[in-house]
């Protein structure tokens, strides 16, 4: 067994190592056992990825686990900025394709954009339907440093929408973790809207991983975890879900 802390809070067990490596080791052997379940189950599993730096020590371990049959896994992905043209390198599209899923070779890869100048109706319409036809089995997920899950911001939080994916406004802390991960220069370069998978979308995987390194997530994992389950802290949500894990660095549990 790794050496980690373990405890659980309401329906959501956590997990604290010492570093990011062990994080994303046992996060992927977690992720591992259960796709190999749901393969062994009914011959294939529907995945949802999260695209961010904050999931590259979980990814980069998951695709070196062995016994994996990758030709029988549905890809998703949480959000991306649906506006920005096809194989913009900002899009998380394009980075779940240069950091993961060009190594793994998933069965169907099923991207929330897949062709330039969508409309968000039918960018909807489609995502909808795929994700009743493939049920998650599993939801692959980070927090924001607002608490975010995907791009569901506090302000446009609804635990209880009946809608799978929306066009959002992101709020000015999400935007600006673009520039702190990287992926834009400035503030003003970061796209104001995003398309997102909703919180219920994202929960109604059988099994929830959420990875959460750095300082920057600290607070928000503080009020995740000791705080109420309100859509302020959109991530505290996870809470209430039957088989749901976070993995943490010690850097990122530094107010626990």
């Amino acid at each position: 067994m790794l050496d980690c802390t373990r405890y659980s809070v309401e329906g959501l067990q956590v997990r604290i190592f010492p570093d990011r490596g062990l994080m994303g080791q046992d996060a992927a052997a977690e992720a591992a056992s259960r796709i190999k379940s749901a393969i062994k189950e009914k011959g294939s599993a529907n995945v949802v990825f999260a695209a961010a730096p904050s999931q590259l020590d979980m990814l980069d371990r998951l695709s070196r686990e062995p016994g994996l049959d990758w030709g029988r896994v549905n890809a998703f992905h949480l959000d991306d900025y649906h506006l920005l043209p096809k194989g913009a390198p900002q899009r998380f599209d394009t980075f779940l394709h240069r950091n993961f899923w060009d190594k793994v070779r998933p069965g169907r890869i099923f991207e929330i954009a897949p062709e330039d100048g969508m409309a968000m109706k039918d960018i909807k319409a489609r995502y909808e339907r795929l994700l009743r036809e493939y049920g998650p089995d599993l939801s692959l997920v980070g927090i924001g440093e607002n608490g975010h899950l995907a791009f569901v911001d506090p302000p446009v939080a609804d635990f209880g929408t009946g809608e799978s994916l929306i066009e959002v406004e992101l709020d000015p802390v999400c935007r600006m973790q673009q520039v702190h991960d990287g992926a834009f220069a400035t503030y003003d370069d970061v796209p104001k809207t995003a398309a997102t998978m909703t919180i219920p979308a994202i929960l109604s995987a059988k099994s929830v991983i959420c990875v959460v390194p750095t300082e920057r997530k600290a607070e928000a994992v503080r009020r995740m975890l000791n705080g109420p389950v309100e859509t302020a802290l959109p991530a505290s949500v996870l809470r209430r879900h039957t088989d749901a894990i976070l993995f943490l660095d010690k850097e990122a549990a530094s107010l626990l």
